[in-house]
This record gives structure tokens, sequence and C-alpha cells, in this order.
């Protein structure tokens, strides 16, 4: 299977496969434009700006403006003030298998962080993936054998995270709100085949300093 993580962090995320399918839109429309053209498909996981870029939507939308969108519920109205017709929407419930054809069918589930939000299973030319990001646990969910893995990895464990937390609120938001390698590595181990792949998603990425001119 083909894929490209565009971008994947807290300073945007956009992850291609298939060259057909766009799960998450927080980043730049430059960045996202050479691939527009062959998308099929763009799945939306919630609200957060670097998971949804309101001004990319936006132009997808323009450029594109038959392309379908899914989501679950509470990204409705948000897709239709970006310009997203009703009608080009797929609206999603949990662990409900939704078929566009032969070679891709997809299902949302639920995930845990601040705001509403879901991660996707999808099934694509005799490949399942799985893409799970900004949630504090994988409890409950199952992906036995998957082919491919996009998982959060967003910390290594408690104490890499207490280690450069500038305060407390920080530090048990995170907790409150990510996943830790850990924790995922962990999960992977109970549902990976041999053959499988893992991608580390949302990683913490140390911002740079910049200096002045």
């Amino acid at each position: 299977m083909t894929y490209k993580i565009i971008n994947t962090g807290s300073d945007g995320n956009a992850t291609v496969i298939e060259n057909t399918i766009l799960i998450d839109c927080g980043i730049s429309f430059k960045k996202i434009k050479p691939y527009i053209k062959d998308l099929k498909l763009v799945l939306l996981t919630h609200i957060h700006q670097d998971h949804f870029n309101k001004s990319t939507i936006r132009k997808i939308a323009q450029e594109r403006p038959t392309l379908r969108f899914g989501c679950c519920e509470w990204l409705v109205q948000y897709l239709i003030d970006c310009g997203v017709g009703r009608r080009n929407i797929d609206v999603y419930d949990f662990e409900t298998g939704y078929s566009y054809n032969e070679n891709l069918a997809v299902e949302a589930f639920g995930l845990y962080h601040d705001v509403p939000q879901c991660g996707y299973r999808i099934f694509i030319n005799d490949y399942k993936v799985i893409y799970a990001t900004d949630t504090y646990t994988l409890e409950g969910i199952i992906a036995k054998n998957y082919d491919y893995y996009f998982i959060e990895g967003n910390y290594e464990d408690e104490n890499e995270l207490h280690s450069r937390a500038y305060n407390d609120y920080y530090e048990s938001r995170v907790k409150r709100t990510h996943l830790s390698k850990e924790q995922a590595t962990e999960w992977l181990l109970e549902n990976m085949g041999f053959n499988s792949v893992y991608e580390w998603m949302h990683e913490h990425k140390n911002r740079e300093r910049k200096e002045e001119s």
C-alpha cells in the first residue's frame, strides 16, 4: 500500500493513503494542493485546528466541488460552514461499516480526547488500515492483524513527559488527551500481525527558539 504522511503533530496533520484518501486536514492548502486532484474521499476526526484547517478545507471544496467528505455528526455543520455541500458529506455512526465500492469501506470508532473525536478503520484494495490519534487510551479498540497501523505516540512515557513539561497543567492535559508510545506499544503488541507495519503519529516536536534578528 502506498501512503504519504504529509505532516503529523501539533503543527498540523494530514495523511494520504493509496493517493485517494486524505485523513485529517490540518495543514495549509499549499502543502495539500499537489495531492487533491486524485482524492476521492476526505476523512476528518475532530475540530482542532491541527486536524481541521477551515481555510484549507474551504479551498479544497472550491477546487473539488464533487469531492466526498466523511465525518461523524459533530463536524457536519463545520464542513457546511466551510462551503462543503451537505450532499457531499457522509456521516458515520460508530462501529458501522460504510462501503463506497468493492475496494473501499470505512468504519469510524470513538476515541477519548477533550472534544468529540474518532478514529478510522479503512479497508482499501485488500489492505486493512487503522488510524487513531489524539486519544488518551485505546482501551476496548480491537484491530487484529491489520496491515497498517497509524497510531499516536505523543510522548515516550510519563517520565519523559514530566522531564519536559513546563508546568503541571501541561503535563496533566497531555496525559488526559494523548497517548504515550509506552501505552501504544502494549496495544500494538496485542494486535499486530507478523507482517504488520506501524507508524508513530502526532509525536511531540520540540519547538525551536527563533533567534532575534
